[in-house]
C-alpha cells in the first residue's frame, strides 16, 4: 500500500511546487557564491527552504524535515555573519539540496525518502558547530545522465502493411464495423497520444534518474488565455445556430441570392473563428522556456567544480515560449550541450591563462523566437573546434574513409561530431568519452522537426544553434500526391515547386540530377524511397533542404499546403512515415519522415526514374 494512500492529489501539488522551489534555491546558490555578501539572495534562499520543509512536514516525511532544518540552520548563521561562504562549504549545502531532489524522486513513487546519508549530516553538524567540512575536491559525483534515445521502434515496416481500416479507425475515433475488422495483429497501426512529459530535474545536478519520476499531466495557465478560449467558443456556439437556421431555411425552398449570401458569410465567420480558437487553444500549452533553463546553471557549476574548472552560466532570452511538450522532450538534449561545453568546450586554467584569455570561463544559454520558429544557442569562449583534427578523428574510428573525409569543407567536417560513436576523447570519463550522446541529441532534435548547426572558431569558442518551430500540435504542410495516395512533407523543408521533363535529367556519377539556378541537384523519387512500383513517370519536383541535404523530391503531383494535426504511428512505424492525418474530404495522410527516408533509401537512376515514360 501507498505511504501517501489518500494523499495522491496533496503530494502531487507538493512535488510541483516544490520542484521549482528547489530549482529556485539551486540557481539562487550558484549566484550567491559570486555574490556571498548579498543578504537578500541569503534571504530568499531561507525562505525557499522553510517552504519546502514546511510542505515536508505537512506529509510526514521526516526525514526529509530533518535534512531541510538542518540546512535551513545553515543558512541562518550565513545570514547572521557567524559563517562565511566558501567553496567547500558551498559543496556541502550543494550535497544538501543534491539530496533533497533525490527525497523528491522517492516520493514521485508515493513512499517515504530513507534518511541523508552519515556522511553528509555529519558534515552540516560540523559547519554549524564552526568546524570545517571533511575536505572534499568536488561536489558528490552523481551518474551521469545519458541522453534519453526515444524507446526502441519494432522493425520499420513498409506501408503496404498498413491496416488502412484500423488507422481511419484510430484517426476519427469511428470503430471499424465489425463485419469489416481486420483480425487483430501485433502489427497494428495505433496513433498514440503524447503522454505529459515528466516535471524532471536535470538528474545531473544532483537529482534522480528523470525516468524515476512520474509524468506531469497538469500545467499552468493564464486566466486570460482561458478567457480568451472560452469567449471564442461562445461566438462559435452563435455562428453555428445562425448556420444551422439557414439550413433549415434552405432546406425548405428559400434559396434567394440574400439567404446563399447570409450563409456564405456566416460559414467565413465560422471558418475565422475556428482559426482563431486553434491559435489560442495552442497558446495554451505555450510555456516560458526559462523553468527548463533554470536547471542547468546548478548543472554546470557541479561539473566545472568536479573538472576543477571555473565556468558561468549566462541565460537570456528566458521568457521566450515554447510548446510544453518540446520544452520537456529538450531537457535530455540541452543537459547534455551543456555539460559538453564545460567539459569539451572550456579549456584548463593552465590552458587559458596560456592562451591571455579571462580565468572564468563563459557558457551562455539563450532563446529567442524568429518568425514561427524558436532559436536556442549555447555558446562557450572556449578552444573551439578545428574541422581539420575532427574529420582525422572520424577516420581514425573508422567511421568514414578517408577520400569522403578530404571532400567535406569545415561545415561538414564539424558535422561529424554528430555522428554514433564519434569522440575525440582518448580516455573515457565519467563525464565523456564513450562517443554517445551527440548523435542522439541530433536525433532528438530532428524528431521535434529541428536543426541543429555548429560554428565555431579555434581558439575563441562554440556556438551550437537548434531550430525549432513554435509548436508540435499543429504543422505547416505541402500535400503531394503519388500512386493516388496522399503524402505531406513539412512546408519548412519546402523551397518551390518545378516542373520535371526528361530532356532536363542528366547523370553525373549513374545518379539522376538536375540542374536548377546554375546548381546541380540530385533528383530523388517518392516511389523509390518509399519502396514501391511507380504507375508512371512523376510529373513535379519539391525543391527541399532536409537533414543537411539539398535535393528535388520527384512525385506525381501536388494537392497544396495545409496545416494538420499529427498523429504518431504507435504499434507499427513504416519505414520513412512520421505519422498520420486526415485531409479535409476525410482521407488518410501520411506525413513523411524525410530524414529517414534520405538515409535508407537508394538514389535514382535516370533510367529507373523515368521507365514508365518509355
Amino acid at each position: 500500500m501507498s505511504d501517501f494512500a489518500g494523499m495522491e492529489e496533496l503530494l502531487q501539488d507538493f512535488l510541483l511546487e516544490a520542484g521549482e522551489l528547489l530549482s529556485g534555491v539551486d540557481n539562487k546558490l550558484v549566484e550567491l557564491e559570486k555574490h556571498p555578501e548579498d543578504k537578500n539572495l541569503l534571504n530568499e534562499i531561507f525562505r525557499g527552504f522553510h517552504t519546502i520543509k514546511g510542505g515536508g512536514g505537512f506529509l510526514n516525511a521526516d526525514n526529509l524535515v530533518t535534512l531541510c532544518h538542518r540546512t535551513e540552520n545553515l543558512f541562518d548563521k550565513l545570514r547572521n555573519g557567524e559563517l562565511r561562504l566558501s567553496p567547500e562549504l558551498m559543496d556541502v549545502i550543494m550535497e544538501a539540496t543534491g539530496t533533497v531532489r533525490d527525497m523528491f524522486g522517492h516520493l514521485s513513487q508515493a513512499v517515504q525518502p530513507p534518511p541523508a546519508s552519515a556522511a553528509l549530516l555529519n558534515n552540516l553538524d560540523a559547519v554549524l558547530a564552526g568546524k570545517s567540512p571533511q575536505a572534499t575536491a568536488a561536489p558528490p559525483a552523481r551518474p551521469e545522465a545519458p541522453v534519453a534515445a526515444t524507446p526502441a521502434a519494432p522493425p520499420p515496416a513498409s506501408i503496404d502493411d498498413i491496416n488502412w481500416d484500423a488507422l481511419h479507425a484510430a484517426l476519427t475515433g469511428i470503430p471499424v464495423p465489425q463485419a469489416a475488422a481486420p483480425a487483430p495483429t501485433p502489427a497494428a497501426p495505433v496513433p498514440a497520444a503524447q503522454p505529459a512529459p515528466a516535471h524532471a530535474s536535470a538528474p545531473a545536478a544532483g537529482g534522480p534518474p528523470a525516468q524515476s519520476l512520474q509524468k506531469e499531466t497538469t500545467i499552468r495557465i493564464d486566466t486570460a488565455r482561458l478567457d480568451q478560449v472560452l469567449n471564442l467558443s461562445g461566438e462559435i456556439g452563435l455562428t453555428k445556430n445562425r448556420i444551422s437556421n439557414l439550413k433549415s431555411q434552405i432546406v425548405h425552398g428559400r434559396t434567394d441570392p440574400d439567404t446563399v449570401k447570409a450563409l456564405d458569410l456566416a460559414v467565413s465567420q465560422l471558418d475565422l473563428l475556428v482559426s482563431d480558437l486553434q491559435n489560442a487553444v495552442m497558446k495554451t500549452r505555450m510555456q516560458p522556456i526559462g523553468r527548463l533553463f533554470q536547471k542547468y546553471p546548478r548543472l554546470a557549476r557541479d561539473l566545472a567544480r568536479q573538472l576543477g574548472k571555473d565556468v558561468e552560466l549566462v541565460l537570456s532570452g528566458e521568457e521566450t515560449e515554447l510548446d510544453k511538450t518540446m520544452i520537456e522532450d529538450l531537457n535530455d538534449p540541452l543537459v547534455h550541450l551543456v555539460r559538453n561545453a564545460v567539459d569539451h568546450g572550456i579549456e584548463s586554467p593552465e590552458e587559458r591563462q596560456a592562451a591571455n584569455k579571462p580565468g572564468k570561463a563563459i557558457v551562455t544559454l539563450s532563446a529567442s523566437q524568429v518568425g514561427d520558429h524558436i532559436y536556442i544557442e549555447i555558446a562557450d569562449d572556449g578552444r573551439g573546434m578545428r574541422p581539420d583534427i575532427i574529420r582525422a578523428k572520424a577516420v581514425e574510428k573508422g567511421l568514414i574513409d578517408t577520400e569522403t573525409a578530404n571532400s567535406l569543407d569545415d561545415r561538414q567536417g564539424l558535422q561529424l561530431i554528430f555522428m554514433p560513436g564519434f569522440s575525440t576523447k582518448d580516455e573515457i570519463s565519467s563525464v565523456s568519452g564513450r562517443g554517445v550522446g551527440m548523435d542522439v541529441v541530433k536525433t532528438n532534435i530532428n524528431r521535434l522537426n529541428g536543426k541543429i548547426d555548429i560554428e565555431s572558431v579555434p581558439g575563441q569558442g562554440t556556438t551550437l544553434t537548434i531550430s525549432l518551430p513554435l509548436t508540435l500540435a499543429i504543422l505547416p504542410v505541402l500535400v503531394v500526391r503519388l500512386n493516388n495516395q496522399s503524402f505531406a512533407v513539412p512546408l519548412s523543408l519546402v523551397r518551390e515547386i518545378i516542373p520535371l521533363r526528361l530532356n532536363e535529367i542528366q547523370r553525373v556519377s549513374g545518379r539522376a540530377t538536375m540542374v536548377v539556378r546554375e546548381e546541380v541537384l540530385p533528383l530523388r523519387s517518392l516511389s523509390t524511397m518509399l519502396g514501391w512500383e511507380a504507375k508512371h513517370a512523376p510529373s513535379y519536383g519539391v525543391l527541399m533542404h532536409a537533414a543537411d541535404n539539398t535535393f528535388i523530391l520527384a512525385v506525381d503531383g501536388f494537392v497544396g499546403r495545409d496545416d494538420v494535426v499529427i498523429k504518431p504511428l504507435a504499434d507499427i512505424k513504416p519505414k520513412g512515415i512520421a505519422g498520420a492525418t486526415l485531409s479535409g474530404d476525410g482521407s488518410i495522410v501520411l506525413v513523411l519522415d524525410m530524414e529517414e527516408l534520405l538515409t535508407s533509401s537508394p538514389s535514382d537512376t535516370p533510367g529507373t526514374l523515368f521507365a514508365k515514360a518509355a
